[in-house]
């Protein structure tokens, strides 16, 4: 219930931000203004402001005052099924049984245990950039075709807590499917992008 709040809030004040309300370079409001002005608690209004710090929305120290950031830049991800270049975060790993809708993709039946693995790739400057989740039947072997598919996303809670930034954010999901030179499925992954910071293409 106090997350859902918070990442309400954050997203209010999210979308202050981009329609001019805290233009670029202006100074954020203060917790004790935010909590005042929409009836929050002081709680929630400090974790709200730290969801927009760490999703880069703000700048400066978190006990002086902040400033808005200018827009981040749109990068452009050429290559989906090209290695990460920058750092990884936490990765979590687990063995679920394969959902109807994960089977039809790993082409194999329902039910099945599947390695599944979830990370945080990072840009430069140590910021989550993305989130990507695999699933594989066995072990890992090599590919030597992928299919990809982009579509639009709202993101859940839990991406947007990961990539820090308000749950419902508009993303872009990259379906990567991985095939061997028989054209057998040997992985699946979809990748989240904040669709504000990434177009996928050349």
């Amino acid at each position: 219930m106090a997350e859902a709040l918070q990442q309400r809030l954050a997203a209010q004040l999210l979308q202050r931000i981009h329609d001019g309300t805290y233009p670029p370079g202006s100074t954020f409001p203060s917790y004790r203004s935010i909590a005042a002005e929409h009836g929050a608690g002081h709680g929630a209004a400090y974790r709200a402001v730290q969801i927009l710090r760490a999703a880069g929305h703000l700048e400066g120290q978190p006990r002086g005052r902040l400033t808005v950031r200018d827009a981040p830049g749109v990068r452009t991800l050429a290559d989906p099924d090209a290695e990460w270049p920058h750092g990884r975060g936490e990765t979590e790993r687990s063995r679920p049984r394969a959902s109807n809708d994960l089977a039809l993709r790993l082409q194999c039946p329902p039910g099945v245990q599947v390695a599944c693995e979830r990370v945080e790739l990072l840009d430069p400057d140590g910021r989550p950039a993305m989130l990507v989740t695999t699933w594989r039947r066995g072990r890992r072997s090599t590919h030597t075709s992928v299919r990809i598919s982009v579509s639009m996303h709202r993101m859940s809670a839990d991406e947007a807590h990961l990539l820090g930034m308000p749950a419902g954010t508009l993303a872009l999901l990259v379906d990567r499917t991985r095939q061997d030179a028989d054209g057998k499925v040997v992985e699946v992954a979809d990748l989240i992008l904040p669709a504000d910071r990434w177009t996928v293409g050349s």
